[in-house]
């Protein structure tokens, strides 16, 4: 009782730095009066530059790698060691208190944790999310700069959800968090490997590189975590760890394995076998990849603890994120908004329509500015071998000259069935009126997404389901239904 009281009076000391669980920072913005500033070396920015900025908003304390300061400060070897360990020790004994459950893979990452936020609210348990999306906590909705965010924001939102009673946690660790240790010391008890494809070269380099960073999640579990790995991809192997408790999933083996499955435009139904008994699921998703992440969420909810008769009940009435595989009927065709942005998120999803659509399959896309080059004429490719016409646009330029963007998308190419029509706002009401009957038209790379970021990194509002829903009700379309909430 004595150690429980003594618990109570720390963590009430935490909570007295206004709306801020945590009172050390990285951020010399966010810096609050009694606050601790550590100055962190980045790629694009060194901390120890907005020092000043951080004394003048009322820092306690400096801890940095050189220099002399007005205020008490500490020099250390390594700024970034030095915030894990004073987070691990101030702050762990909280979030070991907490399920927390991690995503990492290239693509599935925001659905899957999506999926299990779901239908943990759903089994009345509270449970928040941070990732792609933003930061979740049932009603409240918080967006992110990052989908995973700085160590000292990730700590701040989970202590944060610790006081107001939640006990469940997923994080999508992206391979940039990874790297930069954003997530280095968060105890996690449960770690998802969803799959491994090309993407942000332009970052590690090396598909080798880039999967050395996935592992970073793996090597980090407490002591009896689990690791749920895709059986089927090529780099299992790589995520299996001695000191983890390794269970896979797939379709061609594993511990929870699919055994057949049916779709239709309204869901998919399939069947699990996992210790010689069969459990037949329905969700209101279409795709195999789709099938690939609810089984994911699903081995996380049973070894929580969950029944399948409970989980079954929840599973099926789950929501798809927004922007993902977003729904909107259009007379008697569909017009579908996703976030793919990777060649394999795009043969996914163009596969996955091909199965269930009897028309025409039109799509608007583009590559993202000052990012992996090299993917641009394989999304090229993937896109006109497949669907009937692709009209190319704008996807984030950034910094880089659209033009030069689209030149890479179009190398090689010997394929006709495109249009360039780079104001995306134009490309998109130009795949609309392509239109016929049972047509669909795919709007692919920015789903959920409220910006586009152009140079400077400018950002103009623009949602793709936005600006479809606007265009056919300022032309007066009979039917719009929202399928896909």
């Amino acid at each position: 009782m004595i150690i429980y009281f003594l618990s109570n009076i720390l963590y009430n000391c935490i909570k007295k730095y206004g709306d801020s669980m945590i009172n050390i920072k990285t951020d010399s913005r966010k810096v609050e009066k009694g606050d601790i500033f550590v100055a962190l070396r980045g790629i694009v920015g060194d901390g120890h530059d907005f020092i000043p900025m951080a004394i003048e908003k009322g820092a306690s304390k400096i801890i940095a790698e050189e220099g002399e300061y007005s205020i008490p400060y500490e020099i250390v070897k390594d700024t970034r060691e030095y915030l894990n360990n004073y987070l691990k020790e101030n702050y762990n004994k909280y979030l070991e208190d907490m399920h927390i459950i991690g995503f990492t893979g290239t693509n599935g990452k925001t659905t899957s944790a999506y999926l299990v936020y779901d239908a943990l609210k759903k089994l009345d348990k509270k449970c928040c999310y941070i990732g792609t999306i933003g930061y979740y906590r049932d009603k409240k909705v918080s967006n992110l700069p990052n989908t995973t965010p700085e160590v000292t924001e990730i700590y701040d939102m989970l202590i944060n959800a610790y006081d107001e009673g939640y006990r469940y946690a997923v994080i999508e660790a992206s391979s940039e968090g990874l790297l930069h240790r954003r997530l280095e010391n968060v105890p996690f008890e449960y770690a998802v490997f969803t799959n491994l494809t090309q993407d942000h070269l332009n970052i590690h380099g090396t598909m080798e590189n880039y999967a050395k960073c996935k592992l970073k999640l793996f090597n980090q579990l407490r002591t009896g975590g689990k690791a749920i790995i895709n059986y089927d991809d090529p780099n299992k192997d790589l995520f299996v760890l001695d000191y983890n408790q390794n269970i896979f999933y797939g379709f061609t083996g594993g511990n929870y394995k699919v055994t057949d499955y049916q779709m239709s435009i309204l869901g998919t139904s399939f069947t699990v076998l996992s210790d010689g008994v069969k459990q037949d699921i329905r969700i209101p998703l279409i795709g195999k990849y789709n099938i690939y992440n609810a089984l994911s969420s699903i081995i996380i909810l049973y070894e929580l603890g969950f029944n399948y008769s409970d989980i079954n009940s929840v599973i099926k009435e789950v929501a798809a994120p927004p922007g993902r595989m977003d729904m909107v009927e259009y007379q008697n065709n569909r017009i579908i908004v996703d976030y793919a942005h990777t060649p394999d998120a795009i043969q996914n999803v163009i596969s996955t329509v091909k199965e269930v659509c009897d028309g025409h399959i039109y799509c608007v896309f583009g590559c993202t500015g000052d990012r992996d080059r090299t993917k641009r004429p394989i999304m090229m490719k993937l896109v006109t071998d497949s669907c009937d016409m692709a009209i190319v646009t704008e996807d984030d330029i950034h910094n880089e000259d659209p033009n030069q963007i689209v030149d890479d998308m179009l190398k090689d190419n010997k394929n006709t069935n495109y249009v360039v029509e780079l104001d995306r706002k134009k490309a998109i009401i130009k795949g609309i009126k392509m239109l016929k009957t049972n047509d669909v038209l795919l709007i692919l790379g920015k789903g959920h997404e409220e910006v586009q970021i152009v140079k400077d990194n400018k950002k103009i509002p623009f949602n793709d389901k936005k600006t479809v829903l606007e265009y056919l009700e300022s032309n007066k379309v009979i039917r719009i239904e929202k399928i896909d909430d």
